[in-house]
């Protein structure tokens, strides 16, 4: 009798291989053979489920995004204004390992995406939907009286732009970047004035 082989299951063991070898040891090391061998196939069986290694890594950020948006989608339940934008924010800056290893994971795949029309795609969509968010968050905050309703496109940029900056130097000099928390309230606090 034939083994029944789940196809989306085995899909899914594959993505999160790549995920675990980038989180581990940088996108550059998510070749198909080390991809095949993580997740205790053949690189001939990869073929079967993805049609290149770019389908692969794209899968891999999906993946990634989507565990982040389910636990902020969790740490937000019952908050609005600046107190659920101060646990977005938070949230998305590489404050302990976990994060720290997916904010690697995302500035990672930040080159690869300028070759790569998929990739920057997502990264796109990624990117307009958090804008969005920190938007809404924001309009929940004036709208409550605790910030200006002023300029909030702009401000949701500034923000963002701040976790990009903050999380990058973060990696590359963390002697340099221990207050980014620090760093990010104050931001917060300005706000309210």
């Amino acid at each position: 009798m034939p083994k029944i082989v789940n196809h989306d299951e085995r899909r899914e063991e594959v993505v999160a291989a790549a995920r675990r070898i980038i989180l581990r040891a940088g996108i550059e090391a998510a070749t198909t053979r080390a991809i095949a061998k993580e997740a205790g196939y053949s690189n001939g069986v990869l073929t079967h489920y993805f049609a290149d290694k770019d389908e692969i890594l794209l899968s891999a950020l999906q993946s990634s995004h989507r565990r982040i948006t389910e636990r902020l989608a969790e740490k937000l339940t019952g908050l609005t204004g600046l107190a659920a934008l101060r646990e977005l924010l938070l949230d998305n800056l590489p404050l302990e390992e976990e994060r720290e290893r997916e904010t690697g994971l995302e500035i990672g795949f930040w080159a690869r995406s300028l070759t790569s029309p998929a990739l920057l795609q997502t990264q796109r969509e990624e990117a307009r939907d958090l804008h969005l968010l920190v938007r809404s968050l924001l309009q929940s905050a004036a709208d409550s009286g605790e910030i200006a309703s002023e300029e909030l496109d702009d401000t949701a940029e500034r923000l963002l732009a701040l976790v990009d900056g903050l999380s990058l130097h973060r990696l590359l000099y963390p002697d340099r970047t221990s207050r980014i928390e620090e760093i990010m309230l104050g931001e917060l606090d300005r706000l309210r004035r």
